[in-house]
């Protein structure tokens, strides 16, 4: 079912979403997912995007659990950095860092995983993501649209070997990423970012514009404290 959304409340609402209700995605809401993802820009129209999904097929099994064993250590390695170790940690990070556990132990079950690629048909580029990274973020909206959520990472990227293997990609896929997505046991809602005023800068870097100014009633967040 699509979900009456206009564009801004689309673009300020859809959070990343890490934990699933134990449902199932159905055909037609990948289609249209899919759909929207494949409708991103790319540079010269050459649409090098290619998304493999992973749902329950004898290899997406096998990857599930090379990925899930991806995450474990990448999120292993980074709960050990400072930033999250060092000090008395604030409530958020509390937070965040609960969210983050029970999404690595149970990342391989996610009801659908989505490895969002290009076809590079030249050396890689500083600039090649412009041609697949705008899908990807087509991708999370279109789900937000037909009432699913999803999250981003890079979770493949220790295991990435294997998992090429797994699924045959040629050379000359270069995977992107590793979306997970489902059926939301959370929510959607309004997102905090950092103020405009210290994002958006004109004639100079870090001067500001007077019209850099949220709406009433924007809530903001920092990040962590060396972002």
């Amino acid at each position: 079912m699509m979900h009456d959304l206009s564009l801004y409340e689309g673009l300020t609402t859809t959070r990343t979403i890490r934990r699933y209700q134990d449902i199932e995605v159905t055909d037609d809401q990948l289609a249209t997912v899919m759909h929207l993802a494949t409708r991103a820009p790319s540079g010269s129209n050459r649409q090098p995007f290619r998304f493999v999904v992973l749902r329950d097929g004898p290899r997406a099994r096998n990857v599930r659990a090379l990925l899930a064993e991806g995450a474990a250590e990448v999120w292993g390695e980074k709960r050990a950095r400072s930033e999250f170790s060092d000090g008395d940690p604030s409530p958020a990070t509390i937070r965040m860092l609960a969210s983050m556990e029970q999404y690595v132990a149970t990342f391989a079950d996610a009801p659908v995983i989505v490895l969002p690629c290009m076809l590079r048909y030249r050396d890689p580029t500083p600039s090649e993501g412009a041609s697949v990274y705008p899908a990807v973020q087509n991708l999370l909206l279109g789900a937000r649209s037909v009432g699913l959520g999803g999250a981003l990472t890079m979770f493949h990227q220790t295991r990435e070997t294997a998992i090429r293997a797994a699924l045959e990609l040629p050379d000359a896929a270069f995977i992107a990423g590793t979306i997970t997505l489902g059926v939301p046991a959370g929510r959607h809602g309004p997102v905090r970012r950092r103020p405009m005023s210290q994002l958006v800068f004109e004639d100079q870097w870090d001067v500001s514009p007077e019209w850099a100014v949220d709406p009433a009633g924007t809530r903001f967040t920092g990040g962590p404290k060396n972002a």
